[in-house]
C-alpha cells in the first residue's frame, strides 16, 4: 500500500507530495507521473519535504490524504531490482555522478580531455551500481551506452554485460534540435528488443526526461518495459549512492 499526502501551494500549479511509503529528499515534478504511471494526474514542483510532521507547516494546507494500493505497474522502490529482474524489463539510467552540468566550449566526442568527466564519487558509485545488479540477480544482456566518455566509463565500470555504443542516447542537452530525431531512433532500438533479452541503457538527463518524464539524479535507474512502437512504460526507480 502506498499513501501520498497531497499537499495545496499558494500557486494552482505549484503542488507537493510526500510518499508515507518512503520519505523522500526532495519531490520532483515527475516523481508521482512516475508512481502513477498512466494515471498522470497531478501537476508537481520541486519543494523540498523532509518529513511527514513538517508538511503542513511547508505547504499551509492539506488537501488530500491518498491512498493507493495495490497500483498497477508500479513498483515500491525496495521492490524495484524485483521489477527489473522480471522478464521484459530494462533499464535506462543516467550516468554516475560527473560533477557540472553539460560539458566545456571546445568538446569534441572521443576526447574525454574536452569533457566532463566522472569523479572519484562517480567512478566509486558506478561500481556499486554494477555490484547491486549483480547480487540482485538480474541477468542483463547488453548494455547500450551514448558515446560520451563519462557514460562510456559507467558502462564499462558496471560489468554487468557487453558494452556497445548506441548514438541515439547520445546527449542533445547543446542542440534541442536533435532531440525528435534522437527520440524516434531510441523508439525503433526499443521496439526491435528481443524477448529474451535484458537491457541497461546509460545516457543523459535530457534524453531520459524526454523519454520518461521522469529527471533522474546521477546514476539513477528508471525500470521499464516497452509498449506499442518502443514507448516505454515505467515501473519503478532504484537509486544508489556513492560509497564513501
Amino acid at each position: 500500500m502506498l499513501h501520498l499526502l497531497v499537499l495545496n501551494l499558494p500557486q494552482p500549479k505549484r503542488v507537493s507530495i510526500l510518499s508515507f511509503a518512503q520519505v523522500r529528499e526532495e519531490a520532483t515534478p515527475e516523481f508521482v507521473p512516475t508512481l502513477l504511471a498512466d494515471q498522470r494526474i497531478l501537476p508537481l514542483a520541486s519543494d523540498r519535504i523532509e518529513s511527514i510532521m513538517d508538511a503542513p507547516v511547508v505547504a499551509g494546507a492539506v488537501v488530500a490524504l491518498v491512498v493507493l494500493a495495490g497500483l498497477k505497474g508500479v513498483a515500491h522502490a525496495q521492490d524495484g531490482w524485483a521489477a527489473l529482474a522480471a522478464p521484459g524489463a530494462h533499464a535506462i539510467m543516467r550516468h554516475a555522478i560527473a560533477p557540472g552540468t553539460g560539458d566545456p566550449d571546445g568538446f569534441r566526442l572521443g576526447d574525454c580531455a574536452t569533457q566532463r568527466n566522472l569523479d572519484e564519487a562517480g567512478r566509486r558509485q558506478a561500481v556499486a551500481i554494477g555490484e547491486a545488479v549483480d547480487a540482485a540477480g538480474v541477468r542483463v544482456t547488453r548494455v547500450l551506452t551514448s558515446q560520451w566518455c563519462r557514460t562510456a566509463e559507467t558502462a564499462r565500470l558496471l560489468e554487468v554485460a557487453p558494452v556497445t555504443e548506441e548514438p541515439s542516447l547520445n546527449s542533445f542537452f547543446g542542440d534541442r534540435t536533435d532531440e525528435p530525431a534522437q527520440m524516434a531512433r531510441l523508439r525503433q532500438v526499443l521496439a526491435a528488443v528481443g524477448e529474451d533479452e535484458k537491457l541497461v541503457l546509460i545516457t543523459h538527463q535530457v534524453n531520459i526526461t524526454a523519454l520518461t518524464g521522469v529527471n533522474p539524479a546521477s546514476g539513477e535507474a528508471i525500470v521499464f518495459t516497452i509498449g506499442a512502437e518502443g514507448a516505454p512504460r515505467i515501473v519503478a526507480r532504484i537509486r544508489i549512492d556513492a560509497p564513501n
